[in-house]
């Protein structure tokens, strides 16, 4: 049993709780938390930020052809019922709605949330044409995934308050038997305001292959 995390706040702390809120998951039994990735040098991030000693291992999935994941799982009761406290709780998938983040931290969460069930991604823009003319554009887009709605909009109306962004929110099927799943997605301008937001200094947690498509997009000239 790990009795050593500490709960005072740290941009640590925070990044994994966002991975919490979104790949991680609290068991029935009121006293282990589990975190699950297909990315390696997450879980590895995950086991530093609450300076684990949990040994990670390979999860296989017999009911898809998927990569194979990774898993951790810790047994710790106070951290656990403290992770209740903040508004996470067992089957969170569609019932999460606010999550009790110190603001200071808030972006340090958001990052772990990105990380876990959100994505960075780029893509050169060929087909617009002006007065004749044919321009190329690189966008960047950064988005949020949920099966929970209130939870998103949560998010949304902070960063509305804290970065003056909206983003787009909006509803997909998240598989065959037509369950809803949302998405919260910023185009160009507030992704790119965003992402410096997020990405405020070195050496923070954060997935790498993540932090460098914003890292290389953010370096260029026109933003």
């Amino acid at each position: 049993m790990n009795q050593n995390i500490t709960y005072k706040w740290t941009p640590q702390i925070a990044y994994a709780i966002g991975l919490i809120t979104t790949d991680g998951s609290l068991s029935k039994d009121k006293r282990h938390i589990d975190f699950t990735s297909t990315d390696l040098q997450l879980l590895k991030t995950f086991k530093k930020c609450l300076s684990l000693k949990n040994e990670i291992c390979k999860k296989s999935n017999s009911h898809t052809t998927a990569k194979k994941s990774y898993h951790l799982q810790f047994s710790n009761v106070k951290f656990y019922n403290w992770l209740l406290s903040l508004g996470l709780m067992p089957n969170k998938t569609y019932h999460l709605k606010k999550i009790k983040i110190p603001m200071i931290y808030f972006r340090d969460f958001l990052r772990g949330y990105v990380d876990g069930d959100g994505s960075i991604f780029t893509y050169i823009d060929k087909y617009i044409v002006y007065k004749g003319r044919r321009y190329t554009y690189k966008r960047i887009y950064t988005a949020l995934n949920s099966a929970s709605y209130k939870n998103l909009e949560w998010i949304r109306k902070t960063l509305k308050k804290e970065l003056n962004i909206y983003g787009a929110l909006n509803s997909w099927l998240k598989n065959k038997r037509c369950v809803p799943a949302w998405t919260l997605r910023f185009a160009k301008k507030e992704s790119v305001k965003l992402l410096r937001w997020l990405y405020y200094k070195p050496d923070l947690p954060s997935l790498n292959r993540k932090r460098k498509i914003a890292e290389r997009f953010l370096t260029l000239k026109s933003c």
